[in-house]
């Protein structure tokens, strides 16, 4: 069991207004690296004269590297002073980028991507940063900020570097990125204020009581379970989407799951409005009307099996939907973790977005072989059936009053100022 050294938590230095918009731009730069290559890969292959499934291996290196930084990486946010930690991450990620876009050889290419993953984890370090420095009031609102970023990095990152790949090289999304990824890596480290550790552990405690608080937190497993199922039919419905528009349904090229993509990123304005939602009526509520909107998506997207201009209508808008649930609800479950132990937000966080994360890659596993066997409306099917399990845990867990396994997990004390 880990000691936790620290007997109190420092009370919130304060966040303003202009510092979470800056931390919401570095959070969407950064978790764009582990995107981007997605799109280039065909670019890749022709430059190198390899085959299309060998270029594709740097994207799922990236993928990857950024699992396992999240996993290795993140608990030091407990540890470490989080400025300099973060500092020290962009640096390191601009420098891969830049090996990346110079690369002579695919063996320095893929290296460069993996390294790229491991060290792009700085999101995830800011987002229980932010929520450390802000009054509990607010922490809604400031998450919901952040995760607007993070989403808009995640969905135009494709655009951009397909785009610039296409008209400059597929080097110039990773040249254009290593510069982006320095000018944050000196704004951050004049602007982020100086935070104390939490803790004292040991490397092997920290990622120790990752694993334990998945076993012992229950608000933390709620907020797993509801994201896993709701990302995991996000992750199903982009996976698939893309088959089934350069299919014979549609037989359209790429570029219309770019624009798709466009689409899909208005979720990230919603963002902050959930952040909001969260302040006024808590995570709960928010998570019951993102499974809602779910299991709407789902019956949305089934009408796009249809094909013509409204079967793509309907894809627009079920798109949409899903990825609206999808980022509302992770606003929700991440302001339910950070409220549970301040000195242990980073390891809270690793836990929920490693099994996050994996939750994902199951469904884009499973989104493309339902495609491949039985076509879209089994994906439809799949999305329903993932949203439906958050949306019953949701019921039976409202009709169930606080017990024992809401009292805090042994051995990992509660500070003055952790809240339940």
């Amino acid at each position: 069991m880990s000691r936790n050294t620290s007997a109190t938590v420092p009370a919130p230095a304060g966040l303003g207004r202009r510092l979470p918009l800056l931390m919401a731009v570095a959070c969407g730069v950064t978790v764009a690296n582990a995107y981007f290559p997605q799109a280039i890969t065909p670019l890749i292959a022709q430059s190198f004269g390899v085959s299309p499934a060998t270029a594709a291996t740097l994207a799922t290196l990236t993928q990857l590297g950024y699992a396992a930084g999240i996993f290795l990486l993140v608990p030091l946010g407990d540890r470490l002073p989080r400025r300099p930690l973060i500092t020290v991450l962009l640096a390191v990620t601009s420098l891969a980028l830049l090996a990346a876009g110079l690369a002579p050889a695919t063996g320095l290419l893929l290296a460069a991507g993996t390294l790229v993953g491991l060290a792009t984890v700085v999101p995830q370090i800011l987002l229980p940063m932010a929520a450390g420095l802000v009054e509990p009031a607010r922490r809604g609102s400031v998450i919901g900020t952040l995760q607007s970023g993070l989403i808009g990095g995640i969905l135009l990152a494709r655009t951009f570097s397909g785009v610039l790949g296409e008209q400059l090289g597929w080097r110039a999304p990773y040249l254009l990125a290593a510069v982006l990824t320095a000018l944050l890596a000196v704004a951050l480290g004049f602007v982020l204020p100086t935070t104390t550790p939490a803790v004292r552990d040991r490397y092997p405690a920290l990622l120790a009581d990752t694993l334990r608080m998945l076993r012992t937190e229950k608000e933390l497993r709620r907020s797993v379970l509801f994201q896993v199922t709701v990302f995991g039919g996000f992750s199903a419905a982009w996976t698939a989407v893309a088959l089934l528009i350069t299919g014979p349904r549609y037989d359209m090229g790429t570029q219309a799951v770019g624009i798709l993509a466009l689409v899909g990123a208005g979720s990230m304005f919603f963002a902050p409005a959930a952040g909001a939602w969260v302040d006024r009526y808590g995570p709960d509520r928010v998570n019951l009307w993102c499974t809602v909107g779910g299991l709407a998506a789902a019956a949305v997207l089934a009408v796009g099996a249809l094909g013509g201009i409204g079967g793509i209508i309907a894809l627009a808008a079920g798109l949409l939907l899903i990825d609206v649930a999808v980022q509302c609800g992770q606003v929700a479950n991440q302001s339910r973790i950070f409220a549970l132990r301040a000195e242990f937000r980073s390891r809270l966080n690793t836990g929920y977005m490693t099994c996050s994360f994996l939750g994902g890659s199951v469904g884009s596993w499973l989104g493309a072989r339902a495609f491949d066997r039985f076509g879209w409306v089994a994906v439809c099917a799949l999305i329903a059936l993932a949203v439906a399990a958050s949306l019953a845990a949701i019921l039976v867990g409202g009709r169930k009053r606080p017990d024992a396994a809401d009292a805090p997990a042994a051995g990992l004390q509660p500070t003055a100022s952790s809240s339940r």
